[in-house]
């Protein structure tokens, strides 16, 4: 029996709905727990490699320790390298846009700026505005098969810095409230850390682009062309056709495989309150496609990681 056929037999294809070609699908009729069983597990898993992102409505039973016993089934539980974990939490942070930090309105993948970056995040709509507030994912992996072949051989030989210390005001807009976090909490550790532009997906074997709003620059690249370049590959990535864009509801929850995805979450809905809050599972060292490895290469520490009340 098929792959598709033994996921049929445990989630029904009638249940999985897809909302672009390239990226996203709505699971209907599952309820997310620790409980499930290792079948529904492993179903889910093999719908997020093939569709990059999931999503699944009326999930309101979840609290956190129930999200993180079902994020535990899809790996180990990691928290946020600088953030910390919301109080006696093993990963979950919370995401209140009356906070700073909160509204990351940049094109990213969660924690490049460390080696072995998130594989999967789990984020759950605790409190939605009445307008505004989605989030857009891309497919990274769908983007280098778009390349021109040219453009992917260039991409396959070339290595980035990636930076938590990033241009955070030359790309977002800024509250002082986001300002203090991003210079206080966000930025406590300061990583660097060397990615290949183009990663082998340890489980698919795709090759996917792994750039962001967090790249600082380009190894052995002039910034000045290699910000060129950057916008090149960008442009791809977040190219409409490679994008699907979700309408949060309350009780929502959308996972990602954080290895061919961007992600960004727009900042279009003023002062109303935004709260959502997001598992990480531990994700592996990067490798290019001639085999080499990311290597992390700063890591200093202003003050350790708190524990978020």
């Amino acid at each position: 029996m098929s792959e598709a056929a033994l996921i049929d037999n445990i989630i029904p294809y009638s249940d999985v709905v897809k909302r672009t070609a390239r990226i996203g699908a709505e699971i209907s009729n599952i309820k997310l727990s620790g409980d499930l069983p290792s079948q529904t597990i492993a179903a889910i898993n093999s719908l997020l490699l093939v569709h990059k992102v999931i999503f699944f409505r009326d999930q309101d039973h979840l609290d956190d320790p129930e999200q993180e016993r079902f994020a535990i089934r899809l790996g180990t539980l990691v928290p946020h390298p600088t953030l910390g974990t919301t109080k006696g939490m093993a990963s979950i942070i919370e995401l209140d846009s009356a906070r700073g930090g909160s509204r990351a309105d940049v094109w990213h993948a969660d924690g490049t700026f460390t080696a072995a970056y998130p594989k999967i995040s789990v984020l759950r709509a605790i409190v939605i505005p009445p307008f505004g507030g989605d989030t857009i994912w891309s497919n990274t992996a769908a983007t280098y098969l778009d390349l021109p072949l040219p453009l992917q051989r260039l991409a396959d030989e070339l290595w980035a810095i990636h930076t938590n210390a990033f241009d955070y005001e030359g790309t977002a807009r800024v509250r002082e409230v986001d300002k203090k976090h991003f210079d206080e909490i966000f930025t406590r550790t300061i990583f660097e850390t060397e990615h290949p532009v183009v990663r082998v997906h340890p489980e698919t074997g795709e090759r996917a682009l792994v750039l962001g709003d967090v790249v600082q620059r380009f190894v052995d690249i002039p910034k000045r062309d290699g910000q060129k370049l950057f916008d090149l590959l960008q442009s791809h990535i977040t190219a409409p056709e490679n994008t699907v864009r979700w309408n949060w509801k309350e009780g929502d929850v959308a996972i990602w495989d954080n290895r061919a995805t961007q992600h960004y979450a727009v900042n279009d809905y003023g002062d109303q309150h935004r709260v959502m809050r997001r598992a990480t599972i531990e994700g592996d060292v990067p490798v290019s496609v001639d085999g080499r490895s990311s290597v992390t290469r700063l890591k200093v520490t202003k003050q350790p990681p708190m524990e978020v009340t």
